[in-house]
Parts: structure tokens; C-alpha cells; sequence
């Protein structure tokens, strides 16, 4: 640490440096050893080979394997799978070095969770960290070694369709949310046989692109990408994360895949990064399609000098590095280091001493009860109550009757969500299936479809309308299709698909009180239900358990907890918005020439940090532990929150802070901190924040890690936009 000094201001230069999980080091001399040893005895082939993954495995690639040509596959799961194209690698080639099976383990294998965006919905890293030990579990028993997971992008354009994979706006969330899912896919031992390796990818900005189109450009200062957008992934790495994949995007006009700024100075050299990095799929050719190389080969030497260890699906690597070495133009020894990150991790894994799983751990591995239980606690966690005017929710014991109605009420598919690795739809409870088993047995359930979810017909319209004129109240699910959200599914408009918003009306026009449960992977723009129909439930795309989850909410079972961690927009023209804005010079007013929009309001139609309960929260009693601090002390900020509320329910507390004067201009509102508190009726909680000085700063004009003093202000509240205000001053002496 270098303490800098000017006449105005002083700044704290951090050197960043990753750490390294214990269960690696204790064994890096013994690994290190067992490498060199394989290395001297590799040929050049069979070390390119390591630095081969395919997709899929076919008996024309046996051959390969046999020879030491292939080191990788994804997509082969299954442990009867898995072993059999293992022992080709282990028994019948010349050095016996085992194959890593990768799958895009994304929200849980067989027991499938809600979408990312879903469960960091429930600001809970103890809840996410658990999910993916049971993916892990049911992964590893099924002979797949390394997810390609978590996304850890940032994204504050919702029609970019990859939203639904990460974990919102924020960087604080984000580094949080990326840090629990590393820990929940490797645990303390990676050699376990219930724990995977975790893959941060997409590196990075890949969640920014231009006009919100999946693959397209990134053009953003380097402050933004490193206050923003490389947090996420630094926190993943400093949680141990063993691999990383290069992004698609051009950033600044260099191919994220062959970007030495990004990997080999900030990645390799500031982090100290050790683990490997795999390409996206054909990100190595895509080099010469972006116009960055000029063939196959000049695509293969870039990736390689860039430190991408693992090319996915090209067979740039497989056709290219030899004869690259062999003509002196690669290195070998640049070659070798590529080869020990991959060679590191088979050894960490313990796929040299264990290469095979046992096919009846799978299948005691698959669905277990337990798991199937945490899908369904993690679903009604995750879900966010939007509106809920006049207390229509939680529905009455003795309800007469519910019309369920909509394209996604009693749908399996969709519920699944994209990236739904080997999730089945027999496995998943639909909402009126849900509905049904909740409901007293005197309640009479009337279900219509109304319509599909993209279709343009009305055909079903009456039925509906009819279901809801004779019920107590209509329960209308709408939403997105799982392939309408996640990889290639961006959109330029963010209603409701379809004649779905039409559905709505017409079962509103009836006068029975309608609640809408929206199932997505993005923010929607719905300023219209927001405005006449007096329940919303945000539900995302839930997972195998989504039905039995919201019947939980729509009862009371169990007291809606979730909060937003994107903003929702009231139309596209607003996009990107997201709540750490930067203030202008002319804010918003009712006058003319300021920074506003003259057919809209400028806020969000829902903010980041938002989210309604059954109960009621009262904050009082703000308290900052000193009125002015060094930048050697910590600041200690504490809360009240009573449950005022006649119900049981759990609260987010969140902290922001903003530095208001600063010599690079602040965001309006910085998250700081977060927790989430259970109170029952009448009882209250202090809620205290530590706030250490270096969580104040900022990249300065040249570009170094600063804190400034002056005042800060600071609040305590449950949501982005309200809660208890103070300040502080810190100090320059």
C-alpha cells in the first residue's frame, strides 16, 4: 500500500492480488512436480492436444483422444457417457492424461433453480452458494468436472437477452452474487466428489453491448470497465474461481479473446490470475470474422500470446499451434504455460487419481428430495412483489373461487428457463398444478389458457373472460418463452409477447380482481398493469419447483422477500437506466432545458433494490459511529428496522453511499453493503454496516485507486430510492 499526497487531496494506490484456495497450494509443489514430469515426456502434438475441446463426442473422435490430440469436451454428461469416452483417454492413450467434461451448468443440472437474475433477486449468497453445491452434486455424479458458470457480466440493458444469466446492475450485488456461486461450485476441495469447477465468464463487458444486441461491440472508458464491469470477476477470482472464459465482444475495438489489455496486464498482471482461460465457443475464429486476424493461424497466435489456453469449438488450436512452434512463431515455452493451467486443473480436480464416476451415485445424486425442496425455497425467495393495492394478497383460506388463467399457467417448458442444462419438463409443477394442491378443497379452480405467448390469436379470449367473471378473483400468468430470454435473444421491445397484454385488459374489463404473476428472464415494461391491475408478482423463470412457489406467495405461506436487482423501465426509450447514475448539470425539473424526458417521468417504473412484503418495515434510529473519519478508520453505520407489520416476514436492508464533490464526478447512489433480516410481528432489530475508508474511492484521472476527503452522505433504507439519510466527513489528516 502507497500512500500518495497532493495539496487537495490524497489517494490510496491498491495493489490488487488474487488468492489462491488452500486446497491448491498445499499441493502446488507436488502438482508442480508431477507436471514437469509429464511435460518433459509430451510431444508437441500431444501438448497442443491439451489446449483441444470439442463439443460432443462421436466415435470419430476416438482416435484423437487415443493419439493426446483432444484434452477437453463439453457437452457429454452422464457417468455410463462420461466413462466411456474417459477410458479411452485414461487406458489407450500413450500418457493416460484424463479428459475435463465441461456443461453450462448455469441454474442447477437435473434439479433445476430459477434463472440467475432470479435467485440474486433474493439478495441471499448463503441461498445462492447452497444451490450450486446441490448443482455441483448432481454434476459431478453425472461425470461433468467444470460448469461454465456463474456469469458474472453486468448488464443494464434489459433487452439484452444474457441478463437473465447474471445478476443485474450492480457491481456490489455482482461481486457478491459471483463470489457465493464459485464457493457453492468448488467448496474447499475441488477433488470432492460432489464439487465442480466454477468458470467466470463472459471477460469481459460483454453485458454492454452497443443498442443491447447479444455479440455486438463495447465501446466504454476504462474507468467504467474497471468500477463497473471487471469487479464481478475479481471478486470470483479472490474466491478461488479455477478457469476463466474470454468474452465474444469487441471492447474498444480489440476481440475480448485477444485482448492483452484486459487479459494479460489486468487478468495475468495485477490480479496475479493463475487458472486458466478457455474461449467462448469459436471465439478464436471469430478473431478473423471481427477483421482482428488476418487467417486461422494469425487468429491462434493472437488467442495464445493473449493467454487463452483452451480453445472451444474452433479447432483453430488443433490445426494451427503445431506448425506455429515448429516454424518459431510461437514459443514453445508460451505453449508449455497454456499446457500446466490445463494439466493444474486435472490435477485439482483429482481426475489423475479418480478419472470415473460411479453411475449409481448418479442416479442417488439425481432429484433428491432434498434438493427438490431448496428449488422450491429458492424459487419463493427469489420472486419480487411488485404491487399488491388493497392487500389482495395473500388470498383468503376461504376463497370460493380462482379463474387460473394464461399461456404460462400451466406450462412445464417455459418454467425451465434458458441454459436448463439436463432440467426435464415432467420434473417441473406448473402453476396451476400448484394452484390446485393449495387451494381448500371447497374452492373451485377454473382454468383457460386465454392464449399463446407469441401468437396473435384471440380465439381464446372468451373462455377466459368467462372463467373470470364467475371467480373471486383471476390469476393471470404471463410472460416470456425460456428461449425469448438468455444467449442470442435480444429484443427491441420489452412488452408483454404476443396478445398477452390484450388478455390482460380483457380479463381486467370483467371487474374480478386480477392478480398478474409474470414469468421472465428480463425486465418487462409494463406501466399498464402497473397502473390498473392491483397485484403483480415478479416470479422470473422459477425452476422445477415455480408452481408450488407461488401458490406459497399467492397464500402467505410464505412472506414475499425478494428484491429487484434491475431496474425496471417504464419503455425502452430509457434504456439503459440503472440507479448509480451519474448527475448532470442541469438534473431533471419541470423546466424545459434539463436532463429529463418531455413525454415520460425519468425514474424507473420499479427501482433497483424494490420489492414489496405482506408485513410492513419501519427504519429509524440512523446512527453513524463518529462524525468524522481517517482513512485508516472504519466507519461503523447502524439502523433500526421494526416489524410493524401483523405478519412474519424478511427485509433487505441496504446501504448506499455518495461522495458529492469528488475530482471525477460520483454516481448519485453507490450500494455499500447489504443484509437480510427476519423479524416476526412487533419485534425490531439494530442493524449495523462497517464502512471501511477504501470503499469510498474511486479511479482517479490517471487512472489509480483514489480516496478524496470530504463529506459523505450516506443512507440506510429498502430500496434505491428511499431510506434514512446522515453523513460523515473524512478526513485528510
Amino acid at each position: 500500500m502507497k500512500l500518495c499526497r497532493e495539496p487537495s487531496r490524497f489517494m490510496i494506490v491498491l495493489l490488487l492480488t488474487s488468492s489462491i484456495p488452500a486446497a491448491v497450494s498445499s499441493q502446488a509443489s507436488t502438482i508442480d512436480q508431477r507436471i514437469d514430469e509429464l511435460l518433459s515426456r509430451m510431444t508437441l502434438d500431444e501438448k497442443v492436444g491439451q489446449l483441444v475441446q470439442y463439443p460432443g463426442y462421436s466415435e470419430d473422435r476416438a482416435q484423437a483422444i487415443r493419439e493426446g490430440k483432444i484434452g477437453s469436451f463439453l457437452n457429454v454428461p452422464g457417468a455410463e457417457n462420461s466413462n466411456q469416452v474417459q477410458r479411452i483417454a485414461v487406458e489407450e492413450s500413450r500418457l493416460g492424461i484424463p479428459l475435463i467434461f465441461g456443461l453450462d451448468v448455469i441454474h442447477g443440472f437435473r434439479t433445476i433453480f430459477p434463472i440467475p437474475l432470479a435467485t440474486a433477486s433474493s439478495w441471499d449468497p448463503e441461498l445462492v452458494t447452497a444451490i450450486e453445491a446441490i448443482a455441483a452434486r448432481e454434476a459431478r455424479a453425472s461425470g461433468v468436472h467444470w460448469t461454465f458458470a456463474p456469469m458474472v457480466d453486468i448488464a443494464r440493458d434489459a433487452r439484452w437477452g444474457r441478463i437473465s444469466e447474471g445478476a443485474g446492475e450492480d457491481p456490489y450485488l455482482g461481486s457478491a452474487m459471483a463470489a457465493a456461486r464459485v464457493r457453492g461450485f468448488q467448496g474447499d476441495d475441488l477433488t470432492a466428489a460432489d464439487r465442480i469447477m466454477a468458470c467466470l465468464k463472459h471477460y469481459v463487458a460483454y453485458g454492454q453491448p452497443v443498442g443491447g444486441r447479444d455479440y455486438n461491440s463495447v465501446d466504454m472508458s476504462e474507468r467504467s470497465l474497471r468500477e463497473i464491469y471487471l469487479p464481478p470477476f475479481k471478486a470470483g477470482a479472490d474466491a478461488g474461481a479455477a478457469s476463466l472464459m474470454s468474452a465474444f465482444n469487441l471492447l474498444n475495438g480489440v476481440p475480448t479473446t485477444a485482448n492483452k489489455f484486459t487479459l494479460n496486464q489486468i487478468l495475468r498482471g495485477e490480479w496475479g490470475f493463475e487458472g486458466f482461460i478457455v474461449s467462448d465457443w469459436n471465439s478464436v475464429g471469430e478473431l478473423v470474422q471481427h477483421g482482428y486476424a488476418g487467417d486461422a493461424a494469425d487468429a491462434a497466435r493472437l488467442a495464445l500470446n493473449a493467454t487463452i489456453d483452451l480453445d472451444m469449438a474452433s479447432g483453430i488450436y488443433d490445426g494451427q499451434l503445431a506448425d506455429l512452434v515448429r516454424a518459431n512463431v510461437i514459443p514453445e515455452e508460451l505453449l508449455d504455460q497454456s499446457v500446466r493451467r490445463v494439466l493444474r486443473a486435472k490435477f485439482m480436480l483429482g481426475l489423475f487419481d479418480n478419472p470415473y464416476v460411479d453411475p449409481e451415485t448418479e442416479t442417488a445424486a439425481i432429484l433428491r428430495d432434498d434438493h427438490v425442496a431448496a428449488a422450491r425455497d429458492a424459487a419463493r425467495k427469489s420472486m419480487v412483489l411488485l404491487k399488491n393495492d388493497g392487500a389482495l394478497l395473500p388470498l383468503s383460506e376461504d376463497i370460493g373461487s380462482i379463474a387460473v388463467i394464461g399461456p404460462l399457467a400451466d406450462n412445464q417448458v417455459d418454467l425451465l428457463g434458458s441454459w436448463h442444462a439436463m432440467g426435464q419438463p415432467e420434473d417441473v409443477v406448473t402453476v396451476l398444478a400448484g394452484i390446485q394442491s393449495r387451494a381448500a378443497p371447497t374452492t373451485t379452480i377454473t382454468y383457460a389458457q386465454g392464449s399463446t405467448i407469441t401468437g396473435a390469436e384471440t380465439d381464446g379470449f372468451a373462455e377466459a373472460v368467462a372463467a373470470a367473471r364467475d371467480a373471486d378473483v383471476a390469476i393471470v400468468v404471463v410472460g416470456e418463452r425460456e428461449y425469448e430470454t438468455g444467449e442470442g435473444a435480444s429484443r427491441t421491445a420489452l412488452d408483454l409477447p404476443g396478445v398477452q397484454p390484450a388478455l390482460i385488459e380483457a380479463v381486467h374489463e370483467t371487474g374480478t380482481p386480477v392478480v398478474a404473476v409474470i414469468m421472465s428472464g428480463r425486465p418487462l415494461t409494463i406501466p399498464w398493469l402497473a397502473e390498473n391491475v392491483p397485484a403483480i408478482l415478479q416470479a422470473w423463470h422459477p425452476g422445477i419447483q415455480g408452481g408450488n412457489a407461488v401458490a406459497d406467495l399467492l397464500w402467505g405461506d410464505y412472506n414475499p422477500s425478494g428484491k429487484l436487482t434491475a431496474s425496471f423501465p417504464r419503455s425502452v426509450g430509457q434504456i439503459p437506466i440503472y440507479y448509480a447514475r451519474d448527475i448532470t448539470g442541469r438534473p431533471g425539473t419541470d423546466f424545459k432545458y434539463t436532463s429529463r424526458y418531455i413525454d415520460s417521468p425519468d425514474t424507473p417504473l420499479y427501482p433497483f433494490g424494490y420489492g414489496l412484503s405482506y408485513t410492513t418495515f419501519e427504519y429509524g434510529d440512523l446512527t453513524l459511529s463518529a462524525d468524522t473519519i481517517t482513512v485508516n478508520d472504519t466507519l461503523t453505520v447502524s439502523a433500526t428496522v421494526s416489524n410493524t407489520g401483523d405478519v412474519a416476514g424478511a427485509e433487505v436492508v441496504q446501504l448506499y453511499i455518495r461522495d458529492p464533490v469528488a475530482s471525477v464526478v460520483r454516481p448519485v447512489k453507490e450500494l455499500k453493503g447489504f443484509t437480510k433480516i427476519y423479524l416476526e410481528p412487533g419485534e425490531q432489530q439494530t442493524v449495523q454496516f462497517t464502512l471501511r475508508a477504501r470503499e469510498l474511492g474511486f479511479f482517479d484521472q490517471e487512472m489509480l485507486w483514489a480516496i478524496e476527503p470530504g463529506v459523505f452522505n450516506v443512507w440506510v433504507g429498502w430500496s434505491s430510492d428511499e431510506g434514512l439519510e446522515g453523513s460523515f466527513v473524512l478526513s485528510g489528516n
